[in-house]
């Protein structure tokens, strides 16, 4: 039985080799009579680069499946080398146009202005060739493509979209200075693209570029370690500690972190962050190139890596690529670049296989931006000849031996959370920050977020200045303590700055050093770095900014002048008219004459005391002091003066307290009203010696030189202005208050006020600590610690009454309305309108008669002038 099926078996296989022959000789045939339709697809790749070779890779394998899906045109790629040079690409481009007959280029990089007469005889020689870049490039550079090679199709990620996801970052941590790390590939940053979109983006979120630092591409320097040690050691000199590696190779970055770690700059208190160039290649660096990494921050371009298109890719792309590059086969997975690579292959071979064997460019290129598929890197669809992407990126963190995502951002939605991927899909949380998303792990295995910054005092205290010789000891005042042997300082600018202290995100070691020059001086001298910052009562002038940060003012201020104060007897004569408004005596003289018109209408019929109407009028002037002495007969009139009494009693009382304390209060004015008085009689005026209000005076106000007096203390003012030597005095109006409250009497503020910024503290150009004080002092002033602060201040120094506090010396008791009486005012008068009323209709009943015999005589007088005028216009008119 068994010799039976072998000998079947080998019967059998001449025919199965037949058939299998015969079907392969078909399916030969049927391709072979479409191997005329040969197109050539050009390639311009960067070989010395991991991106280049990756996308070399990737656009072969493109091509083969193709081959596999279809034969309805035969492929062939041509590649040359640009070796990174965007001139030697548009070179390259010009040898294949020439030489290999190519129908279409992918992957010419970015080229710069100088470069653009190379542009030029590209096109006069493609002959509106197909052109698709694989290269980021800024929109400047994208439109001068596009204008001189009008089939320019931009499929590169979108640098744009990456800075401001960096920029997002650096919002986040809300970090105020960065410093920009960049490989100067000859492409992007040689017209300072990079930076200029860098730059917007950060002035966009409040941050800005601190320094920036450029080196030559790898190939091109000799001793790149050397030189990079060199540079960094410059950088970590400097105060700040936020690096962003915003262009360079993998190459460069892996020497560029490996000397970082080894001079210390991967320890704790430092930021890095590289930008999707860098990130998306981190499958390809080994364990020691990561190890130099840890705690970096990367922002990458997000795909969909769990389908199983990308799979067989992936396997595939590995084999592939570590057999044509043994020494980095351990590390060989596909990056995005790969992906995009394949997918602009795959989209000029669909577009050539679907037009017509004798199509023109032109519709080729129509065909292509027609393309509308699900590729590797995501959909294929073009907008504008740029390829639509999905504007998210993933943010990662590298940690041991790889890295973790920690978040997804987009610019519509920022930050987001992720969990694991399902079906190609993030699970989003909601708008969220990176803070609220988990720890990070930072450099130097820091868990909480870096400030960006050496931390201040760390090494020894910073150095305060206090203004020793301030007029106003109040605000900065320096002791000596004697048993201590050492100075120690208080006031109320000392008061304020250890409340702000604790508002402050850090301890803040420091120490107050007095000094005993001018405010100007001790400005200039924390930009001389002989102080760290300065804190007292020092006003934020313009020209003080040119040499440094202030803070957010914590007291508001202006330049006000006080004066001396005489009586003002020219108000005093008619001083009890004050006691009530206009509007108050009105009502009231307005009322009493109505009351007694309403006793006069009832009592003139029965009481011969009233009948007169002068009786009336006297009656209404001895009510008011309760000395009539006409009897009231009528009850209906009593009813009416008794509520109206009452009303005249509370009145009357109001009367007497009001003016009695008007009384008591001297009536003052300025003894200069403004400053045009005093320029117009040449008046000597004081101020503050050491104060910006000398050069003030001279500068804006117009006051001579020799008219201004210098006075170093408060209390030399009331003796200046007793002995005459000054007729007004020039204080910041914190200084004015404080002066007022000490000194009350005889004093007040005149004329108008100066707006000036404000007192706040000083310190260095640059300083962080200038911003992280600004936000405190808005803390203490939000939680009302600052108002108490103040009013302590000037409730410990003042003596007045409060009649005359420190507002002015021109103060007066309040003139009384009529809403404290209005209810008097409406009982009195409900019951004297209805009274009116009653007596009203009681006088009609009254003279009725009389009344009739009138209205009758009115009738008739009427009848006879009517019938009159009638007669007239008769005999005018009509006959």
């Amino acid at each position: 039985m068994s010799r039976f099926r072998i000998s079947y078996f080998f019967l059998l296989l001449p025919l199965i080799m037949t058939a299998i022959a015969e079907s392969s000789r078909k399916v030969g045939h049927e391709c072979a009579m479409k191997q005329d339709r040969t197109r050539i697809i050009g390639g311009v790749i960067d070989y010395s680069s991991r991106v280049g070779r990756e996308q070399g890779v990737a656009m072969e394998m493109a091509v083969q499946d193709f081959h596999r899906s279809t034969c309805s045109v035969q492929l062939v790629l041509r590649f040359k080398d640009s070796q990174g040079s965007s001139a030697r690409a548009a070179l390259s481009a010009l040898e294949l146009i020439g030489s290999e007959e190519v129908q279409a280029i992918i992957g010419i990089g970015t080229i710069t202005p100088q470069e653009a007469t190379v542009v030029s005889e590209i096109r006069k020689a493609t002959r509106d060739m197909p052109i698709i870049s694989l290269t980021s490039s800024p929109a400047t550079a994208t439109t001068l493509l596009k204008n001189q090679l009008p089939f320019f199709v931009q499929m590169a990620n979108d640098i744009n979209v990456n800075i401001e996801c960096i920029a997002a970052i650096v919002n986040n941590f809300r970090w105020r200075k960065v410093t920009v790390i960049y490989e100067d590939n000859n492409d992007f940053t040689t017209d300072s693209g990079l930076m200029t979109l860098l730059s917007d983006s950060l002035r966009v979120v409040g941050s800005e570029i601190d320094d920036h630092l450029a080196f030559p591409r790898h190939s091109s320097v000799s001793e790149l370690d050397c030189s990079i040690g060199r540079e960094l050691r410059k950088l970590r000199s400097k105060s700040n500690r936020v690096f962003i590696v915003a262009q360079s190779s993998i190459q460069f970055a892996i020497s560029l972190f490996k000397k970082a770690k080894q001079i210390g700059m991967m320890e704790k208190g430092y930021v890095w962050i590289v930008s999707d160039e860098i990130a998306s290649l981190l499958d390809s660096v080994d364990a020691s190139a990561l190890y130099n990494m840890q705690g970096v921050l990367g922002c990458r371009i997000n795909f969909v890596d769990s389908t199983e298109s990308f799979r067989r890719f992936k396997t595939k792309f590995r084999k592939s690529y570590g057999t044509r590059y043994a020494e980095e086969e351990e590390y060989s997975s596909p990056s995005i670049y790969a992906l995009r690579a394949y997918d602009a292959a795959w989209t000029i071979a669909e577009a050539m296989g679907k037009s017509q064997a004798n199509a023109t460019s032109k519709e080729i290129f129509k065909q292509l931006l027609s393309s509308d598929f699900e590729g590797l890197s995501g959909r294929i669809r073009f907008r504008n000849k740029t390829l639509l992407q999905h504007r998210t990126f993933q943010i990662i963190n590298v940690v041991g031996k790889s890295y973790r995502e920690v978040a997804i951002w987009s610019p519509d939605s920022g930050f987001t959370g992720t969990s694991e991927k399902h079906e190609g899909e993030n699970s989003r949380i909601g708008n969220m920050t990176m803070k609220e998303l988990g720890p990070l792990y930072w450099p130097g295995g820091l868990q909480t977020v870096p400030k960006g910054r050496p931390s201040f005092g760390e090494d020894k205290p910073l150095k305060i200045g206090v203004p020793a010789r301030g007029a106003f000891n109040q605000f900065v005042k320096v002791s000596y303590d004697q048993g201590l042997n050492s100075s120690y300082v208080t006031g109320f600018s000392v008061e304020v700055f250890e409340a702000v202290l604790k508002h402050l995100p850090d301890h803040l070691p420091y120490e107050l050093v007095p000094y005993y020059g001018s405010y100007d001086d001790m400005v200039e001298e924390v930009y001389s770095k002989g102080l760290d910052a300065a804190v007292g009562d020092t006003e934020i002038m313009a020209y003080r900014c040119q040499y440094a940060e202030f803070s957010q003012p914590y007291l508001e201020s202006g330049l006000t002048m006080v004066v001396t104060v005489k009586p003002d007897k020219s108000k005093e004569q008619w001083m009890f008219l004050e006691t009530f408004t206009m509007r108050m005596w009105l009502i009231t003289i307005a009322m009493h004459t109505f009351i007694g018109f309403v006793i006069w209408l009832i009592e003139h019929a029965e009481n011969p005391d009233l009948k007169s109407f002068g009786a009336m009028l006297w009656f209404s002037v001895t009510v008011l002091f309760f000395a009539q002495r006409e009897p009231l007969r009528s009850n209906l009139s009593r009813i009416v003066l008794a509520p109206w009494l009452f009303a005249i009693l509370i009145i009357s009382a109001s009367f007497t307290a009001s003016l009695t304390s008007m009384l008591t209060v001297s009536r003052l004015q300025p003894s200069v009203p403004d400053i045009d008085t005093l320029l117009r009689t040449n008046a000597s005026v004081g101020c503050n010696g050491n104060s910006f209000i000398v050069r003030y005076l001279i500068g804006v106000l117009g006051f001579k030189p020799n008219n201004i007096k210098k006075i170093g203390s408060i209390d030399d003012y009331p003796d200046a202005f007793g002995n005459g030597d000054i007729q007004a005095a020039f204080f910041v109006v914190p200084h004015a208050k404080v002066i007022l409250a000490k000194y009350c009497k005889g004093f007040t503020m005149a004329g108008p006020t100066f707006k000036l910024g404000g007192f706040g503290f000083v310190f260095p150009k640059g300083s962080p600590l200038a911003f992280e004080f600004s936000e405190a002092i808005l803390k203490v002033k939000e939680n009302g610690e600052m108002p108490r602060l103040e009013e302590y201040l000037l409730t410990s120094y003042n003596s007045c009454a409060p009649s005359t506090a420190i507002g002015g010396g021109l103060s007066s008791s309040s003139s009384l309305g009529p809403r404290p009486f209005a209810g008097l005012f409406l009982i009195s008068g409900g019951i004297s309108t209805f009274a009116f009323v009653v007596a009203t209709v009681r006088l009609v009943r009254r003279h009725d008669r009389f009344i009739r015999a009138k209205l009758n005589g009115m009738r008739r007088w009427a009848f006879t002038f009517l019938n009159g005028c009638r007669q007239i216009v008769t005999s005018r008119f009509f006959l």
